[in-house]
């Protein structure tokens, strides 16, 4: 039985054993790619390159193409995902809104 996803925007299966990239068949442990969407590495901290580091958050993801998938952990606690996320996020990236 197979389960698709997406991996930092790249599409994605598990083999019974493994999550593998849908290209290539390679699995996504050791082969880390940029991002599916940006086509940039992560940052030497491992942020998501469009992100960097925002304030008063703990971990965020943009999705990577896909809003469902964004995230944005902050410090104390406050979890808001999927696309309610990316307003939150452009907030933070603009300065617009501390926290």
């Amino acid at each position: 039985m197979t389960a698709d996803s997406h991996w930092r925007g790249w599409p994605i299966y598990w083999d019974g054993q493994a999550w593998r990239y849908k290209d290539n068949d390679q699995p996504t442990v050791g082969n880390e790619r940029p991002c599916g969407s940006c086509g940039q590495d992560r940052t030497p901290e491992g942020h998501d390159p469009c992100l960097g580091t925002l304030p008063g958050v703990r971990n965020a993801c943009c999705g990577h193409g896909h809003g469902a998938e964004a995230y944005v952990q902050f410090t104390d606690g406050i979890e808001v995902r999927g696309f309610s996320a990316l307003p939150v996020i452009e907030m933070l990236i603009d300065g617009s809104e501390t926290v």
